[in-house]
């Protein structure tokens, strides 16, 4: 009983959610059979009634995924915002004050907020969960009964520790699991890594000092398949246990706010400070000069509604489903609006290589002889071995077999016939086959990793003719294959040796005194695309690093190519070694980064957001998943893996540079047109203050009832709802736009009072002219005219740092809508529902001197506007 606690709190150990690579150290640096006395487990597995026991312990083998939020709580999460809680707090105020229609304007502006806001962050919502494809997999386990071993299949999700379960040709790997057998076994844990080659593992035990549990050959991971080869392996970790599911616990933890959600925050914060300071104001001098607190009241509450930009979520929004809508033509899906913004921020993104960079796909680059020329002879014989070889053809050969139309010219079918074949395996890391051809010669046909072809090669062939493999010799050889390798290409090397006809059984023993032919080299080379996506990446002032875990030569290499500076690389262990000053600095001057961990990527990203950049990451493995979600704005692809996919912000259909450029272009316009509301709703509304403030000082009455600062506060918001049809200059969306809360309060203090200069001067006009002293109706419906008026025109003012009209036009919608509320500005006082609000109808001639006032307001704010371009840009 003793020894099975001690087995019990081993395994327990093993299974917790402690440090993953001593867990897995353990395991791997065990035999087989201490492995499986570890689990409590046998090389059979364990019996299916321990099965169920263990599964009512360890829980459901199921990683944890990012939950869709329920309606309720999407809701609440659009409404929960300091703006909406001052806004129905007004709502409140004016309902217990007994202004009904006040409340319920303000209530409506909520609402309507809110509901568009929800409506469009769910549809988006509902569009990234159909990329998630749910697939049922199953797992081959072994179930001892007695002496009899037998197998069975079962739902991955049943499977617990202790289970031994088969590995094959194209399965995926559905725990982190141990070996116990392996043959010919080739792994693609790309989406781990970043490398793009399938890697061996083998069962046996060999303790070393381990640089990542990722490195370890018996230890296969979640995340992963198999490429060829099969074995049998012990299951040591499930769900959120396994090396995906730490990184998942992770990455679908909440996301920390972005350079968006800070930017908005501040400026409601800035714009709830100026109100909770001059809205009281307001209310005392009303009070003091006028005498009713009550009506004091109500209009300090107005003038608050007036001053906050109420339609500041639905603004945002708006413009957020415009350029999400841009973008899905451009097969981008948008999985979060606020990435749309982030992305026309962004000044640094940060991408693997593999598929961003390259094609993602291995192709045969080069058929060598020992010198460097091309040789047929090589490619020739490397497509016999690949063909006729048995067993799942690994990436290496269907290159080869794709590479241009050889089997019909060398006449496959017709003159080579199969008589045998030395499979591969890891001691000797060659594969050889033997053919026949019409002339009854058999040829073996040596083809695997460049050392193991030397160490049987006893020959050369140059140009036909065959030399002796010397010292010399093979030195030149050795010095072409490191050309290759610094060239960035994964080389292979090609021998053969004719045998005589009578022979039938073939073993490796025949794999000797061969004729060394050449080299095969592949390449995952980089997209046409590429260079082009990267120069226009850089143009429009984004920094390209490449965070990746494959090795510094090929990285280098695709790099160069792509044309991407590669005067320094800095790899995952020397970055580890660095503190976080030195490695600041690191990230922020060097281009390329190789063999880094999940965790060293996540590192990076946060460093360079420490320096002031906006980082965007792209990726698709699950490496990428903490640092996607640790970037301000996350990319990945539609084919990434699940993790990968649900960290992003950003969904492309098409894994493209060039596609993403131009989702960053489409983010700056979000940018301006969203920068254009809260520009003019914070000067317009800001100049309005003094306004008030000085009318309410001087006037014997109210210089505008509560309906009617609501009413004018209304249909102002309504003449920029087609703010996100607008157009963006040109050199707007040049360079990187980041949030600026000093520059939003300099510009309101800046325009504000140039709207306040005339009002005033409306004021007089109103007061001398026409004698409004002893007529407050006639001063509200003069001033409420040229406030909406003066508030409509200079949204075409402030939408562009050009001269408007004239080298910069609206969008006809803006224009439209412009024109639209300036008409019915103009004719509300001649309606019932003018006169409903205590609106009369004007003198003829306020209308010229209306006209006057507008022109001189255009030239002056046209004027303070080209000062501020000028000192602090647009």
């Amino acid at each position: 009983m003793a020894d099975l606690r001690v087995q019990a709190r081993s395994l327990s150990a093993i299974h917790s959610n402690g440090r993953v690579s001593d867990d897995l150290k353990t395991i791997s640096d065990s035999s087989q059979e201490k492995a499986c006395e570890l689990l409590r487990s046998g090389f059979y597995g364990i019996s299916s009634s321990e099965s169920l026991l263990r599964r009512a312990r360890y829980g459901p083998n199921l990683i944890s995924h990012e939950q869709r939020a329920p309606v309720l709580r999407e809701i609440w999460s659009r409404a929960n915002s300091p703006l909406n809680a001052l806004l129905l707090s007004l709502s409140l105020v004016s309902y217990s004050l007994g202004d009904i229609r006040a409340a319920i304007v303000i209530s409506a502006i909520v609402i309507l907020s809110v509901g568009m806001a929800f409506i469009q962050e769910h549809r988006s919502s509902n569009a990234a969960a159909k990329l998630r494809a749910m697939v049922r997999s199953l797992a081959t386990v072994h179930r001892p009964e007695g002496a009899i071993d037998r197998t069975e299949e079962i739902a991955v999700e049943d499977l617990v520790p202790g289970d031994v379960i088969q590995l094959s040709a194209g399965d995926l790997i559905p725990a982190d699991v141990r070996l116990l057998t392996a043959t010919d076994l080739y792994v693609n844990q790309s989406a781990l890594t970043g490398e793009t080659m399938p890697v061996e593992k083998q069962a046996m035990c060999r303790p070393h000092r381990m640089e990542s549990p990722l490195d370890r050959k018996n230890l296969c991971y979640v995340g992963s398949n198999v490429v060829s080869g099969f074995g049998r392996a012990l299951v040591i970790k499930t769900g959120a246990s396994t090396f995906f599911g730490a990184l998942a616990e992770k990455v679908v933890a909440q996301q920390e706010k972005t350079a968006f959600d800070r930017g908005i925050n501040r400026f409601t914060w800035l714009m709830i400070g100026v109100t909770l300071v001059l809205a009281p104001l307001v209310f005392v001098i009303n009070w003091v000069t006028k005498g009713d607190w009550l009506q004091a009241l109500l209009f300090a509450v107005a003038i608050c509604v007036g001053l906050t930009p109420e339609m500041l979520p639905m603004a945002v929004t708006i413009n957020l489903a415009k350029g999400a809508l841009a973008m899905a033509r451009s097969r981008v899906i948008v999985k979060r609006l606020n990435a749309i913004q982030n992305l026309g921020a962004m000044d640094v993104l940060c991408t693997d290589k593999t598929g961003t960079l390259t094609q993602d796909k291995i192709i045969l680059k080069q058929h060598v002889d020992m010198h460097g020329r091309d040789s047929q002879k090589v490619l020739h014989y490397a497509y016999l071995n690949s063909y006729f070889q048995s067993g799942l053809k690994n990436l290496l050969d269907i290159a080869v077999l794709e590479h241009g139309d050889v089997h019909d010219a060398l006449g496959v079918d017709e003159h080579f016939e199969k008589v045998g074949e030395i499979p591969f395996d890891f001691s000797r890391r060659r594969l050889s086959v033997i053919v026949a051809d019409r002339q009854d010669r058999h040829v073996l046909i040596c083809k695997g990793a460049v050392e193991e072809i030397f160490s049987v090669s006893t020959h050369y062939e140059d140009a036909g003719t065959i030399g002796t493999l010397d010292a010399g010799h093979l030195e030149t050889a050795k010095k072409e294959t490191v050309v290759l390798n610094k060239s960035g290409f994964r080389v292979v090397a090609v021998a053969y040796k004719e045998m005589q006809a009578i022979k039938t059984n073939y073993s490796v023993k025949d794999e000797c005194a061969m004729v060394l032919l050449g080299y095969i080299s592949f390449l995952d080379p980089p997209k046409e695309s590429a260079p082009k996506a990267i120069a226009a990446l850089k143009a429009s002032g984004v920094q390209v690093k490449i965070l990746t875990g494959d090795n510094e030569v090929i990285t280098r290499k695709i790099c160069g190519d792509v044309g991407i500076e590669v005067e320094d690389v800095l790899l995952g262990p020397d970055l580890e070694k660095m503190d976080d000053h030195a490695a600041r600095t690191a990230a922020a001057s060097i281009h390329v980064f190789a063999k880094l961990t999940p965790a060293q990527k996540e590192r990076i990203v946060s460093l360079l957001q420490a320096s002031g950049r906006v980082v965007g990451f792209l990726g698709d493995g699950i490496n990428d998943g903490p640092a996607l979600k640790r970037a301000d704005v996350g990319v990945s692809v539609d084919s990434a893996v699940d993790i990968a996919r649900e960290s992003a912000d950003i969904i492309l259909l098409e894994k493209s540079l060039l596609v993403l450029r131009d989702g960053v272009l489409e983010g700056r316009r979000v940018f301006s047109n969203i920068t254009k509301y809260i520009r003019m709703s914070a000067s317009s509304n800001f100049g309005n203050m003094f306004s008030v403030l000085g009318a309410s000082i001087f006037l014997p009455f109210m210089p505008l009832t509560a309906i009617q600062v609501l009413t004018n506060n209304l249909l102002y918001d309504i003449s920029q709802t087609a703010i996100p049809t607008d157009r963006v200059d040109e050199d707007y969306v040049s360079l990187p736009r980041r949030w600026d809360i000093t520059g939003v309060f300099r510009f309101m203090i800046l325009l504000g009072p140039v709207s306040s200069i005339f009002d005033y001067l409306t004021f007089a006009v109103m007061l001398i002219s026409f004698g409004a002293w002893t007529n407050p109706a006639l001063f509200q419906t003069g001033w409420f005219v040229e406030s909406l008026l003066t508030q409509t025109l200079i949204i075409h003012i402030i939408r562009t740092a050009r001269i408007p009209f004239l080298e910069s036009v609206a969008s006809p919608a803006l224009i439209v809508t412009s024109l639209l509320i300036a008409v019915v500005g103009i004719a509300l006082p001649f309606t019932g529902l003018g006169a409903a609000l205590g609106f009369v109808y004007l003198p003829l001639l306020y209308w010229p001197l209306l006209a006057v006032i507008l022109l001189l307001y255009a030239l002056l704010a046209q004027l303070v506007k080209v000062y501020f371009v000028r000192r602090w840009g647009p």
